[in-house]
């Protein structure tokens, strides 16, 4: 796709051609001459209506958007609510991917002109086609804030990315809760180290007593949350970090412990302490994560087990000696029973710094990933490794090379344009130029090619990818110093700079690989890095950081990847989104793809299919060999990969990478403090950056899990025992079936589901609930009025025999089918089938609120009271006697025992997940519609709106 004519000197890149002083000279990859990429697609209109699961309520409807035919319904919807700008219902609102990416593409586009990037203005529109045609085929995307914020009349802000500093006076930390605000108010997210801040041990030139950096955390999580909650484009998210000698890291490490512990007490008591909880907001701390940044020198105490000395602020001097051992098992405790904080290994990151003599790295960004200096930031774009497996099952890498060019081009110029929040930024920015380019999918590819994610095989693999794509952008960034000049900082760290490249090279020729695939994409690394070192050489580079693995939350639903960042697949089953509305779950395309490649037959792999579908696991699965589960091996479920082997793949990519990794360690419920050392320590080891854990079920502001302890278990077993008892002993009478009396009060409704009219007639006991529904749709005589009568008559004799309607409620609702849509009803705006509606309109008339609260049903004045932050419940006068709900069958004395609720129906990959595994998982609901979330790196991203918890 692109070829390079540099500016000075040398021979043009290998199969490159020169052309004018200072400009690119570019090739087609991808593109056709003469034919714009946007004529080589089949495009197709669609409707985008998206509800909240929670109440039912439509929460974004655009209809008539255009996009490629290839493109998933969850794709389109994320892209048409999240990135098309203009308010709905306008001329000036966008409506095709085509406005979206003309919009983007169009400024990169002049930008690269202005400033000297092409060699000609046929270069420019090859640059322009190249980058069209990869962003609608979805081999790669921008970050979203370049979706967001590029061709607007917004400030042209294009990264997702900040660290700030803060020094140890008041007006510093007054900046600081100023500067992150104004980020948080834009979207993205930050991170700051606290270290230069005086301990609450040391005193100030008053005489008084400091109070300490984590008083100070106070009031920005204050902020963050109070802005969180104005309604940013997403959650606000910080990461603080603190130095492990500061003499406050103890009070540091505990402090999200101990509102751990408090939120546990409150909920106990009866408070809100769910994620977005009306009380969880009294509980502090809960808007960053925390770090500690350990030293060579500490982790070195911890395994010889000896004394390590917290230092003054401002003297340097110890003031306090510690036991190395007992301080690391508290941040160890403390992960363990918050998940914070995270580790993050100072000498490592400053050995791979490419810009030392302008600063240290002393913090990252929220999720870890973007390591450099204070005060700077750094746009994100992510490669669909998918892409380039081919057919045959080689990895295109002449392909992958040329994309890497391309984005890598494109990215810099960005920074050329870039509006930033604040002037520090914006200066610190343009003088290294900083960059993060990443790729999602890897789970997905490892998968398809036969390959376990914990295998020295998927780790060589993924190694060599890794080694490939920094090598490729930088020598990229070697060729556009040539170009336009190197990044100003560089002049005064070009020595280290060097180094750095020479220890990314030296790292790739100690990878070893095992495959054909792995052996050639680390052949064209070794090639790569030889060529990036001499070019260089010569002309420096232009960026002083390349590459990062983000989570890729939003935008890799915008690729339709199947994995996000560096993570193994969630599950094998995923919900799908489907054409004209509803969904189903479906088992990865990637499993048949990894069956063949494994050499199992069309029937053996149908077999294997249908069995996953039903269990959601291949433990079991009917001619699969067990030497072949492990490629089967997900992040949650009946095989869940160990916490070492994420840390392993994490270790195996790290030394490729000029940044970090946003990635979380998951453990299981069951894993000790001990294991969380482990996992600590192996990363330092390890040569690993950054570390995060989280342990199931440790924190109490998210749904947990359903499992049970032992406690309750013997509880639950000595009550089935009772029951199994008496039951022995009374006979249980047959349910009576209980007429309605020939004169019933009746109420007949008028509906229309998805341009679909229907009636349905409900008859009622007097004063004693609904006993009879009747339903029409359709003329006498025919099939679908056949149907209906006897639906009708099956649900009438079930309700009069004392099945409780709450029952067929819980059954029914959620059901998907056409005709579904936009209902006549103002309670109920949106039905997934006839039956959804006539279920949701029965449980609005005749349940009380509480048990429709329990199935997520509420009239539109109940949401509306919801919305005011009054309680819907205030809203009605509960009569138990007319709220009886059928025919009454007589008692037989028995144990009370608890009511099993209603098992509410799948609406994203995660909620599938958890039917197969019959407890609930530890993810947030999203805050926008309501399905529960999945993870995402170290944070979370909703399938069905894109939403995210974090800074991806």
């Amino acid at each position: 796709m692109t070829e390079t004519a540099e500016a000075t000197g040398g021979a043009a890149p290998r199969g490159g051609k020169r052309g004018r002083k200072g400009g690119l000279k570019m090739t087609r990859i991808f593109t056709t001459p003469g034919v714009h990429p946007y004529d080589e697609v089949e495009w197709e209109r669609r409707d985008v209506v998206m509800t909240n699961w929670r109440d039912g309520s439509v929460s974004f409807e655009q209809r008539g958007v255009e996009f490629p035919s290839f493109w998933s319904v969850n794709a389109t919807n994320i892209v048409t609510s999240k990135y098309f700008r203009g308010a709905v219902g306008t001329p000036q609102r966008e409506w095709s991917l085509k406005q979206l990416v003309d919009r983007v593409v169009g400024v990169y586009v002049k930008t690269g002109r202005e400033h000297g990037y092409f060699a000609t203005d046929e270069d420019a529109e090859i640059f322009e086609h190249e980058l069209k045609y990869a962003l609608i085929h979805q081999i790669f995307s921008f970050n979203s804030p370049v979706w967001f914020n590029v061709g607007t009349k917004s400030p042209q802000q294009v990264s997702a990315c900040f660290i700030l500093s803060v020094d140890d006076t008041m007006e510093s930390i007054l900046e600081w809760y100023k500067e992150e605000g104004i980020i948080f108010k834009g979207g993205s997210g930050a991170g700051v180290n606290l270290s230069r801040i005086r301990s609450s041990k040391e005193l100030l030139s008053s005489g008084g007593t400091a109070s300490g950096p984590v008083s100070f955390m106070r009031g920005a999580d204050a902020s963050a949350g109070t802005i969180k909650s104005g309604g940013a484009t997403r959650r606000a998210a910080k990461m603080v970090v603190l130095d492990v000698d500061h003499p406050d890291i103890e009070e540091f490490i505990e402090c999200k412990a101990r509102e751990e512990r408090k939120i546990r007490v409150l909920r106990d008591a009866g408070f809100d302490m769910d994620l977005g909880g009306k009380d969880i907001v009294s509980v502090q701390y809960q808007n960053a994560n925390n770090s500690v940044r350990v030293s060579d020198e500490f982790m070195r105490a911890v395994e010889s087990g000896g004394k390590f000395g917290l230092r003054a602020r401002l003297t340097g001097e110890v003031i306090e000696e510690v036991d190395a051992r007992e301080l690391f098992r508290k941040m160890a405790q403390a992960a363990w029973e918050c998940a914070d904080p995270g580790i993050q290994y100072d000498d490592t990151i400053n050995d791979w710094h490419t810009a030392p003599e302008t600063g240290r790295i002393t913090a990252s960004n929220p999720c870890s990933e973007y390591l450099h200096l204070d005060n700077s930031s750094c746009n994100l774009a992510s490669i669909n490794l998918l892409k380039f497996l081919r057919d045959d099952d080689t990895f295109d890498v002449e392909r992958f090379v040329k994309l890497v060019e391309l984005v890598i081009t494109a990215m810099d110029i960005s920074i050329t344009f870039a509006d930033f929040p604040t002037e520090k930024i914006r200066d610190v920015t343009r003088a290294y130029r900083q960059l993060g380019i990443g790729y999602a999918n890897l789970g997905a590819l490892l998968m398809a090619t036969g390959h376990a994610y914990d295998s020295e095989g998927g780790r060589a693999l993924a190694g060599a990818i890794t080694s490939l794509m920094t090598a490729t952008a930088y020598r990229r960034s070697a060729e556009l110093a040539g170009i336009v000049g190197p990044y100003d900082g560089y002049a005064r760290n070009a020595d280290a700079h060097k180094r750095v490249m020479r220890k990314h090279a030296d790292a790739n020729a100690k990878l070893h690989t095992f495959e054909p695939m792995a052996q050639a994409i680390h052949a064209e690394a070794t090639r790569q890095w030889e060529e990036c070192l001499g070019l260089g050489e010569r002309n420096g580079y232009r960026n002083a950081q390349a590459s990062l693995l983000a989570p890729t939350g939003t935008i890799g639903l915008m690729m339709d990847c199947d994995t996000t960042g560096i993570e193994p697949d969630l599950a094998l089953v995923k919900f799908k989104k489907l054409v004209g509305g509803g969904s189903m779950q479906i088992v990865n395309q990637t499993v048949p793809r990894a069956l063949k490649k494994l050499g199992y037959q069309p029937e053996q792999i149908e077999a294997i299919v249908e069995y996953i579908a039903e269990h959601g696991h291949v433990v079991g699965a009917p001619g699969l060999k067990t030497e072949h589960y492990e490629v089967f091996d997900c992040a949650m479920g009946e095989r869940a990969i160990s916490p070492m082997g994420h840390v392993r793949m994490m270790a195996a990519v790290q030394p490729f990478l000029s940044g970090g990794i946003s990635k979380t360690v998951n453990l299981p419920e069951s894993a000790t403090v001990e294991d969380i050392e482990q996992v600590y320590l192996q990363g330092w080891k390890l040569g690993l950056k950054a570390l995060a854990v989280y342990r199931d079920n440790c924190k109490v502001g998210q749904p947990l899990s359903a499992a049970k302890g032992s406690d309750k278990d013997k509880e639950s077993k000595a009550e089935e025992q009772a029951v199994k008892v008496i039951e022995k002993v009374v006979e249980v009478e047959r349910p009576r079936r209980r007429r309605l009396p020939h004169k019933r009060p009746s109420t007949t409704t008028r509906f229309t589901v998805g341009g679909a009219k229907g009636y349905m007639t409900a008859s009622c006991y007097p004063g004693d609930g609904v006993g009879e529904v009747f339903l029409k749709m359709s003329k006498q005589g025919s099939t679908l009025a056949g149907v209906m009568d006897a639906f009708s008559i099956a649900i009438s004799i079930g309700l009069q025999y004392g099945v409780p309607l709450e029952v067929f409620v819980s059954k029914f609702v959620n059901m998907r089918f056409e005709p579904a849509g936009m209902t006549d009803d103002p309670d109920i705006r949106m039905a997934a089938s006839v039956m959804d509606y006539i279920f949701r309109r029965l449980a609005l008339d005749y349940l009380p609120y509480e048990e429709r609260a329990a199935l997520g049903i509420f009239s539109a004045a109940e949401r509306a009271a919801q919305a005011r932050g009054e309680d819907p419940a205030a809203l009605h006068e509960v009569d138990p006697e007319v709220l009886a709900q059928s025919a009454p069958i007589e008692e037989v004395p028995k144990p009370a025992a608890p009511k099993p609720a209603a098992k509410p129906e799948p609406h994203s990959t995660i909620e599938a997940l958890e039917s197969h595994m019959g407890r609930t998982a530890d993810a947030p609901l999203c805050m926008t519609c309501g399905t529960k979330m999945r993870p995402a790196g170290s944070c979370y991203v909703c399938e069905g709106c894109g939403s995210t918890s974090g800074c991806s």
